[in-house]
């Protein structure tokens, strides 16, 4: 019967260089794109913090979140650049910027004003007779013109040829309805990270919407080979030639 204490050295964890290569990789993206949104959304994050009850003012914060749809497509141009280079310099999310901004907020301005329109109807009709009827209804489409903007800007990073602004427009609400499943998990996910960005805004700012937009990426990749086989097809195709390349 032994019921000495075994003594000796601990056992060390051992990582192999393999693992922490891609732990770091992935660490440098998340930083690339935390300081991206925030530099991108400097004007919309310093009027939050300035004012303490943004709903109050709806017609100003809609006009700041219109930034918001370009830093994402330039995000996840990004996000799809890396795949053949893991640490992908910053100024490839600068080109992705400048390459993607201008459609997107071509694609971003309808979502945005729909999301608008449709919860400032639901704050007027919540109490009276006809909204236990139309609220419902106003919910949903607020949810469908949320995650509709995000899918559209997940579609321009994914297509390299530019497709009709109205063809992306169209084919993202059908993307989301589709694969509905994915898309509620996108927003919920995105909702958290606000709720939690809000409540410390650098601890937030800092760790939270690389990895958040990251799960996003790859949710609306899916979402987008399902209702389109070619451009998965092509996108599969331009990502082998970048790998070969590096």
């Amino acid at each position: 019967m032994s019921g000495a204490p075994v003594t000796g050295r601990p056992s060390r964890l051992n990582v192999g260089y393999g693992s922490w290569d891609l732990i770091w990789s992935f660490v440098h993206r998340v930083l690339v794109v935390n300081a991206g949104l925030a530099v991108a959304n400097l004007p919309l994050l310093a009027a939050l913090q300035l004012v303490h009850q943004p709903w109050r003012y709806p017609v100003f914060f809609g006009v700041l979140s219109l930034g918001i749809g370009p830093s994402l497509a330039a995000v996840f141009g990004y996000m799809r650049r890396s795949d053949g280079d893991e640490r992908a310099p910053v100024a490839e999310l600068v080109r992705a910027y400048r390459r993607l901004a201008g459609r997107a907020l071509l694609l971003w301005a309808p979502c945005v004003l729909l999301a608008a329109v449709a919860a400032t109807d639901v704050f007027v009709l919540r109490h009276s007779a006809l909204g236990l009827a139309v609220v419902p209804l106003l919910v949903v489409a607020v949810l469908v013109a949320g995650g509709s903007g995000v899918v559209a800007m997940a579609f321009l990073a994914y297509d390299d040829a530019p497709r009709p602004w109205r063809r992306t427009l169209l084919a993202a609400p059908y993307a989301l309805i589709r694969r509905w499943p994915l898309g509620l998990m996108n927003l919920g996910l995105l909702a958290v990270a606000l709720v939690l960005v809000n409540q410390a805004p650098l601890l937030g700012l800092a760790v939270l919407p690389g990895c958040v937009l990251f799960v996003v990426w790859r949710n609306s990749c899916a979402m987008i080979e399902s209702t389109d086989p070619t451009a998965g097809a092509a996108a599969e195709a331009v990502a082998t030639e970048a790998r070969t390349a590096v």
